[in-house]
């Protein structure tokens, strides 16, 4: 029979073909195609003769035809054909389906959406025909009965989709119904409708299922709906990280392993998909700008979901297509530094963070994605290193116009420009960590901006490269010559630079010799520059290789009490051998080094400060070091024994022509001397062996010479008169003349002598009476310079001797100088004790030298002299400073000392409060996971208990603190009328706004500082301007931390109102007083300025959350418009209050008769902005009300009435006020 259908077909015999085919039943004709099918071969010819026998003119051969549709459908299902025989009959199939009536067409697509809804279909390739009849039947012109009605051809198909899409799919069926709606004919809103289906099929997926349905649909994307796709792929991934998140987190410890199996799955699966959306917007830019732009409306309403790993990374990798990577960068940058922004202004506004709580971290988000990348997203790479880069270039540290960058790498990131550029640091670190690769790129950009970055600060690039190399020196000897390379600069960077970039590649000199020899070679050749800052430089490099390579013998770190250990690479293979290579090598540096004892006074200077620490860290080059320096100080020292004075000090100054220079800066290297002499007299007390007996007669022979010649330096300095030296009062110290420039120059090394040998004497002294006599005369000698010096810079006030010179008593002398004065009972100490006691001017500079040096370490992290640069050390000393200042000011009151005092200057009591203030404000900042010891230190009971620290409350010992400067505060304002102290009572004010910064604000000390204060300004009738701006400052920042001041602004206008009384004179004042503090004398400008200023903050605070309404709404616009408003409702009865109570503070102040100046102007603009924000929120309502149905509240519409009704007219007679008062002046001069 099959015989007789071929050749029926192929003579063209339609009739007998017909009735060929009418003899047969549905089975038998079913029989035939699978029989054909089954012997592959022939099933196309046999196919196609069945149809050219089956008119669709015929009703009979429309019914075949479906029986023959149906079967090959049912055919191609079974999986018993080959692939390409089942090819050929779909094919053959969707070629025939165009002559097909609209009803039997209808009937196929029925069939198909049954199969689907019932999971019949086993392999889904016959899911390839239902385009072609759904597109067929689009076509079709025929009127389609559905149900009791008639559809068209186009209205049936939109039909049967909508059928299809809200029937339940079977989750093996997903990838090819995606791939057959890129056939189909979709309108914009079917498409919709399908993506949405597609999406919400994800969740129902294997994970491994994914990609190749994400690849259908950013194909199907052609179409259209591409905002809907890259949302649907971008929240997916989303929530599927923060489950992983979850996950993680409540897994313990048993199951943690079985949790990681499928997150290595996850980032291989997302790797997979980031591949394809970016092969796939390389291929269509419109989907790229379709994503940036979606990222873009959703940063601005909810960042955690714009900016989160999977899109970021998606981002990162977009950024190799040229045309997206300016645009992606700028967009993250300024997301980043926005978010950064936002959790600032949040921080200090209980008010904000209830109503819009910034849960969200970027830098966590960001450090995710770099953690995410070892998984073989090797495309996101150079992203994230570019991103590193761009962002520490665009944030890092600037240099103020015309002047000295300021580089504050010594405390943690508080900025959000500090913090981003953190951020890119820390991007690029643990990029290095986890990708071998990208290594030499990351390193080479980094000495590319150190060596040509000059006039630029780079201290945070610096950090970085210290941070690389700690993290993997030995992979680093693979780059050593871009390292080699960077020498060859350091003659034309600036010391600092230097200095910061050698720290930094010390590890590495450690472990390769030819890095080292470089480095030796560049620094010789800087030593003979003809720049100075050269040749200070390669002193600076030559004593950082003598610091850190030990001589063999040397005494270990803690033999030294040194802690280089922890900071650098240790390495111990063949440690003798590199020890004794080492001393042939520092002992050559030091040769190197001794010609620029004979050089510049600033090449010298840097020698001398450095030497020190190189003893205590090398102790077998203390012969070399001390040879040298006894040779130095030989040449300025006077041998006679009685010759006045005892030294040279014309030999230390250098004349050409009319111009005087310091050429042997003295007192620095009598300072080196000193502090190298105290060491070396320690150890060799401490460390003495039976053995070098012969040596140590040597050693003791050194170090004697050395403490004659400072004691008779000592003594002749104590004969010596002013005259002796050429200064006295009738001396010339004038900056325009020869002389008076050597006589300055004189007075500055004399003083800095004096110093040395005053901690010289009190250190060796052992509380002898003598000693401690000796160091008082020395201290006349230095105060009665320091008060010509200071007489002469008044008459010229040009002169820079009005700055007095930095102290040169180190940091550990002056925390046991003060110690001894104001703590040490020890009877057998007390009568030498009391000869410095005696001296109220001594004690006043100690604590006037802790200050400068407090000051010196909140500037730039560490400080002059001996540990200087040791972090741990300095915050030992601070620790007993602050408890020496505390006791002395809570011990003797100012009011007791200021009765006693006949000498001019600040009390004892008030340096020691301003000290406490400095250091309350260093200490959170260098040593912010200090701080729990720091309080512990302070309490004089558990003085010596270092365990205790460790369970430490912060806000109870922060409150107990506060406490004491409370009542001291309390006991001042008391007695206000009878000698007020207005400084001391500004610095307590203040000292309570640095510690309660330590406050839990959520805490019951938090709340009882705040009513204190409320009570504080309530019932203080204080006049003094200074102090009430303090006080109303105080108050402002801890209610801010509570809930929002705008109520106590208001009653504070009242209060201001009152007192200036009204713009009407005829309007009486009745008016019971809020807050006494506001007075006659503090109304104006004071606290009227001080309202105005907390006004505005609560503006921008208003402001920034409009915006964030307006945000929301925009991206909510679409559809989901009603969960907008349920988002904002919270937020904008808040704005609307806020605004309320605002306007009722700004009615009170434009009716007052405020003097003309800066209250007016002030008030005058803070007016304008808050009729700005008015006008937002009108505009945010009209947009509200273009989006929803809902109306506009009542609040707001009885906002609008006050501020129209009530408020405006008053402004205008407020202005009119102003006007009259600016026209008086003329009105009463004019009849002149």
């Amino acid at each position: 029979m099959d015989q007789k259908i071929l050749l029926l077909a192929a003579e063209g015999n339609s009739e007998h073909l017909q009735s060929c085919l009418q003899s047969l039943n549905e089975k038998e004709l079913n029989d035939l195609i699978t029989k054909h099918a089954l012997r592959k071969k022939g099933i196309g010819a046999v196919l196609r003769g069945m149809f050219k026998g089956s008119p669709c003119s015929q009703q009979k051969g429309v019914t075949r035809r479906l029986s023959i549709y149906k079967h090959c459908i049912e055919l191609v299902e079974s999986g018993d054909l080959q692939v390409e025989i089942a090819s050929e009959i779909i094919r053959l199939l969707m070629f025939e389906a165009h002559k097909l009536p609209g009803l039997t067409l209808a009937d196929l697509a029925m069939l198909f959406i049954e199969a689907i809804k019932g999971g019949s279909l086993l392999s889904g390739k016959s899911l390839e025909l239902f385009p072609t009849i759904l597109t067929v039947l689009a076509t079709s012109k025929e009127t389609l009965e559905y149900g009791t009605g008639e559809l068209t051809g186009d209205e049936y198909k939109k039909q049967l989709i909508n059928t299809l899409c809200s029937s339940r799919w079977s989750p093996q069926y997903v990838i090819h119904l995606t791939s057959m709606f890129r056939d189909v004919p979709l309108s914009k809103e079917e498409l919709q409708f399908v993506v949405e289906k597609i999406l919400r099929m994800f969740s129902k997926l294997d994970l491994q299922e994914i990609p190749p349905l994400v690849y259908q649909l950013l194909l199907l994307s052609s179409k259209g709906s591409k905002k809907n796709i890259l949302e649907g792929i971008v929240n997916f991934f989303n929530q599927m990280d923060k489950k992983q998140k979850e996950k993680q987190r409540d897994s313990k410890s048993l199951e943690l392993e079985e949790a990681t199996v499928p997150l290595e799955q996850l980032r291989h699966v997302e790797g997979t998909i980031i591949l394809h959306v970016v092969l796939a917007i390389n291929l269509d830019h419109d989907l790229g700008k379709e994503l940036i732009k979606y990222l873009k409306t959703e940063q601005q309403g909810d960042p955690s979901k714009a900016l989160c790993p999977f899109s970021v990374t998606i981002l990162l990798s977009m950024a190799r297509i040229h045309r997206f990577k300016e645009q992606i960068f700028d967009f993250l940058k300024t997301s980043v530094m926005k978010t950064f922004k936002d959790k600032q202004f949040c921080q200090g506004s209980r008010f904000l963070q209830d109503l819009a709580p910034l849960q969200y971290d970027v830098s966590d988000m960001f450090l995710e994605v770099v953690a995410n990348s070892v998984f073989g997203w090797d495309h996101v790479t150079q992203g994230l290193v570019e991103l590193g880069f761009i962002l520490m270039d665009s944030y890092g540290p600037k240099r103020p116009f015309g002047g000295k960058a300021m580089e504050s790498n010594h405390i943690l990131p508080k900025t959000p420009a500090q913090q981003v550029c953190k951020l890119g640091a820390d991007i690029l670190l643990e990029t290095f960590k986890v990708h071998e690769p990208i290594r030499s790129e990351i390193l080479e950009q980094i000495l590319n901006r150190v060596v040509t970055n000059a006039g630029v600060p780079i201290t945070h690039f610096i950090d970085l490269l210290s941070s690389i190399i700690l993290s993997a020196p030995l992979v680093l000897q693979n780059s050593s010559s871009n390292v080699t390379e960077a020498f060859e600069h350091l003659s034309f960077l600036p010391l600092d630079t230097v200095q910061g970039f050698l720290k930094a590649v010390q590890p590495l000199l450690k472990i390769s010799m030819t890095l080292r020899d470089s480095l030796i070679l560049v620094l010789r050749k800087s030593m003979f520059s003809g720049q100075l800052y050269a040749r200070k430089s390669a002193v600076a490099g030559f004593l950082l290789l003598l610091k850190n390579f030990k001589v063999l013998g040397s005494l270990s770190s803690s033999q030294c009490s040194q802690a280089i250990g922890a900071s650098q690479v240790q390495v111990d293979v063949h440690a003798r051998y590199n020890a004794a290579a080492n001393e042939a090598f520092c002992l050559e540096i030091l040769g190197s080094l001794r010609r620029c004892l004979s050089q510049q006074a600033d090449v010298r200077l840097t020698l001398y400060e450095g030497f020190y620490d190189v003893l205590r860290r090398n102790s077998q080059l203390s012969h070399s070091i001390l040879d040298m320096l006894l040779s130095q100080i030989k040449q300025y020292y006077e041998a006679e024994p009685d010759l006045l004075p005892p030294l040279k000090l014309e030999k230390c100054i250098l004349a050409q022509r009319d111009q005087i220079f310091l050429q042997e800066p003295l007192a620095h290297l009598l300072c080196c001397i000193q502090h190298c002499l105290a060491w070396y007299t320690n150890v060799l007390t401490v460390h003495q062996q039976a053995e070098e007996d012969q040596e140590e007669e040597e050693d003791r022979s050194f170090q004697q010479e050395l403490d004659k010649m400072l004691e008779s330096i000592t003594r002749r300095m104590i004969k010596s008169e002013l005259e002796d030296f050429e200064l006295d009062k009738s001396a010339d110290f004038s900056q325009s003349t020869g002389v008076g420039l050597k006589n300055n120059i004189y007075a500055i090394l004399v003083m800095g002598i004096c110093e040395v040998l005053m901690e010289y004497n009190f250190s060796t002294g052992n509380y002898n009476k003598n000693k401690f006599e000796d160091v008082l005369s020395l201290f006349k000698c230095y105060a009665k310079l320091c008060e010509i010096l200071k007489e002469k810079a008044g008459k010229n006030k040009l002169s820079s001797t009005s700055k007095i010179a930095r102290s040169f008593l180190s940091m550990g002398f002056v925390c046991t100088l003060l110690t001894s004065l104001f703590r040490d009972c020890a009877q057998s100490h007390e009568e030498s004790l009391a000869v410095l006691r005696s001296s109220t001017e001594f004690m006043r500079y100690a604590v006037t030298v802790a200050l400068q040096k407090v000051q010196q370490l909140d500037e730039t992290g560490q400080t002059d002299g001996p540990e200087g640069e040791n972090p741990g050390k300095m915050f030992q000393y601070l620790c007993k400073i602050t408890r020496v200042l505390l006791w002395r000011y809570t011990s003797i009151p100012t009011s007791a000392e200021e009765f006693g005092k006949k000498d001019k200057g600040k009390s004892i009591s008030l340096l020691c409060l301003e000290g406490l203030l400095r250091i309350f404000n260093t200490v959170p900042q260098l040593y912010p996971t200090k701080i729990s010891q720091f309080l512990q230190a302070l309490d004089i009971a558990n003085e010596d208990d270092d365990e205790a620290a460790a369970e430490v409350n912060v806000t109870e010992k922060a409150a107990f603190q506060i406490r004491q400067f409370q009542r001291s505060l309390t006991n001042l304002l008391s007695n206000i009328e009878e000698d007020f102290n207005s400084k001391e009572a500004l610095l307590l004010i203040n000292i309570l706004v640095m510690l309660s910064k330590l406050l839990d604000p959520s805490s019951s000390q938090f709340v009882q500082l705040l009513s204190w204060t409320v009570k504080l300004c309530k019932e203080t009738n204080l006049e003094d301007a200074p102090c009430c701006k303090g006080l109303l400052s105080l108050l402002f920042t801890l209610h801010a931390l509570v809930k929002s001041p705008v109520t106590v602004l208001r009653d504070l206008a009242q209060d201001i109102h009152a007192q200036l009384g009204d713009i009407d004179q005829d309007v009486e004042m009745e008016h019971q007083c809020h807050f006494a503090i506001v007075n006659s004398k503090t109304a104006a400008p004071t606290a009227c300025l001080m309202v105005l200023s907390q006004a505005d903050k609560i503006l921008e605070e208003v402001d920034w959350l409009i915006n964030k309404m307006k945000n929301y709404l925009g991206s909510e616009a679409a559809e989901n418009a009603s969960q907008a408003i349920n988002q904002t409702q919270p937020l904008e009865k808040a704005v609307i209050l806020q605004l309320g109570t605002a306007l009722t503070t700004y009615h009170e102040l434009v009716q007052t008769a405020l003097p003309t100046g800066s209250c007016v102007d002030t008030l005058l603009r803070s007016l304008s902005k808050m009729y700005a924000i008015l006008t937002t929120l009108v505009k945010y309502y009209l947009q509200v009300c273009r989006n929803t149905t809902g109306g506009i509240p009542g609040r707001f519409e009885k906002l609008v009435r006050l501020s129209g009704s009530h408020m405006t007219p008053q402004c205008y007679a407020f202005i009119t006020y102003v006007q009259v008062r600016q026209c008086a002046p003329f009105l009463i001069s004019s009849p002149r």
